[in-house]
C-alpha cells in the first residue's frame, strides 16, 4: 500500500502473518520513499483494522502507531481517532506541533502501561485504566498486532513505547493473558532504571492447554498467527526458554476453586481458557485466585483493588499475608488443591458458583 493511501479495511481483512514484519524497534527509525505524497492534514477518522497496528510512541494520550501490513505510521489522538497517516517523521512532527499548540506539559509521576492479550486490544483495559488513573497513576493501554507478529516482536513495540516515555519517575506494567508474556520477553532483553512492578492477570506462564490442542488447526493458525504457536507447552519451546521477570511481580489467576474449573477440556482449576497451574511462575511475590472467567478478570472489582495495592504496596490483599510462589510450591495450586491454597481466608470467593449463576 503506497504512502498517503488510508487503509480502510477492517480487522478481518487478509494480511500477512507477520513473519516478515519489522520489529517496532527497527520500524521506529524508518521513513518511506514516497512521504511527499502523504497528506498529514486530512481530517480525523475512527480507527480501523487495529489488529495490524502497534504503538511505538506515547505522550499525554497521543500515540504514534506502526502498521505491520503497510509499514506506514499514524498519529492517534486521546479520543482514539486517527489524525495523521504517513511516515514516522511526519507523525512526530505533527505531535510536536500538537504539544506546542495545546501547551501539553511533560509527563511525570508513576506510569502504568497496560498490555492486552492475544486477539484483544487496548479497549479491553478501559475500566482498569480509569481505575488506575483515579488512584493517581498515569495509566494507559497500548495496542500491538498480537495476531500478526511473534511475542519477541510484540515486545519490540513495548520497548519503543517505554523509550518514548520521558519525564515519568516509575513505570509499572499490568498485563492480561499473553500480554504478560510480552512483558516478560521485553524484560529479558531490555533494562530501564524506572521499571518497578508487574501484575500478570491470567497469563499462561507455563502453557496454554488450548494452544496445545489446536496448534495444528488451520483456523487456529490463521486466527492467532505466530504468537499462537508460542503458547504451547513444549519443553524446548519459547515459554520454556523465557526467563522470569527481573522486577517484583504478582500473579492473579481465575478459577472456580474446584478441581474441574470452568472448562472440562483443561486439566485442574481454570478460568475457561488458562489453568490456574499454568499461571503460576516461581519468583512471584504474591498470588491469588479470583472466581471469574478469563476475559472478565480485567474488569473485576477485586482485580482493580488488588492491582492498585500491589503497585503501591507490593502486596495484593490488605488483610492477608502475601503468598509468594517458590520453585518448591509452583506446582501445588492445581487440581484438587486449588480451592485450599488461595481461596482460604475469603469465604465469599471460596464458595463454588451455583449452577447458572457463574460470574462471567
Amino acid at each position: 500500500m503506497g504512502a498517503g493511501l488510508a487503509r480502510v479495511g477492517g480487522a478481518d481483512d487478509a494480511a500477512p502473518n507477520g513473519a516478515n514484519a519489522k520489529p517496532a524497534a527497527n520500524a521506529a527509525n524508518s521513513t518511506t520513499d514516497d512521504e511527499e505524497a502523504t497528506n498529514p492534514a486530512r481530517p480525523a477518522r475512527p480507527l480501523l483494522g487495529r489488529h495490524y497496528w502497534g504503538d511505538v510512541e506515547y505522550f499525554q494520550g497521543w500515540r504514534v502507531q506502526h502498521d505491520v501490513q503497510s509499514d506506514q505510521f499514524r498519529l492517534i489522538d486521546p479520543e482514539d481517532a486517527e489524525k495523521v497517516y504517513g511516515s514516522l517523521d511526519q507523525c512526530r512532527q505533527e505531535l510536536q506541533k500538537v504539544r506546542h499548540e495545546l501547551k501539553l506539559p511533560e509527563m511525570q509521576g508513576d506510569a502504568v502501561i497496560l498490555v492486552h492479550g492475544i486477539a484483544r486490544s487496548a479497549r479491553s483495559f478501559q475500566k482498569m485504566q480509569l481505575h488506575l488513573q483515579q488512584a493517581g497513576f498515569t495509566a494507559f493501554a497500548i495496542d500491538y498486532p498480537s495476531t500478526r507478529v511473534d511475542i519477541p516482536t510484540a515486545a519490540g513495540f513495548l520497548n519503543s513505547v517505554v523509550e518514548s516515555m520521558q519525564g515519568v519517575r516509575r513505570i509499572h506494567f499490568v498485563a492480561h493473558s499473553m500480554g504478560g508474556l510480552v512483558v516478560r520477553a521485553y524484560l529479558a532483553k531490555h533494562q530501564d532504571s524506572r521499571l518497578d512492578r508487574l501484575v500478570m492477570i491470567a497469563t499462561p506462564n507455563q502453557r496454554a492447554h488450548l494452544a496445545d490442542m489446536f496448534r495444528s488447526n488451520v483456523v487456529y493458525k490463521m486466527a492467532f498467527g505466530p504468537a499462537g504457536q508460542q503458547l504451547v507447552g513444549d519443553p524446548d519451546g519459547f515459554l520454556a526458554r523465557l526467563p522470569a521477570p527481573s522486577l517484583p511481580y504478582a500473579v492473579i489467576a481465575g478459577g472456580r476453586g474446584t478441581p474441574e474449573g470452568f472448562n472440562p477440556l483443561i486439566p485442574g482449576d481454570d478460568d475457561g481458557t488458562v489453568s490456574v497451574l499454568s499461571t503460576r511462575l516461581a519468583g512471584a511475590v504474591d498470588f491469588t485466585i479470583l472466581p471469574y472467567k478469563h476475559a472478565y478478570l480485567c474488569e473485576a472489582p477485586e482485580t482493580f483493588d488488588y492491582t492498585v495495592r500491589f503497585l503501591k504496596e507490593g502486596r495484593l490483599r490488605r488483610d492477608q499475608e502475601p503468598q509468594p510462589i517458590s520453585r518448591e510450591n509452583v506446582a501445588t495450586a492445581g487440581g484438587k488443591q486449588a480451592s485450599k491454597i488461595q481461596l482460604i481466608g475469603n469465604s465469599e470467593l471460596a464458595r463454588p458458583a451455583a449452577k447458572g449463576k457463574t460470574r462471567r
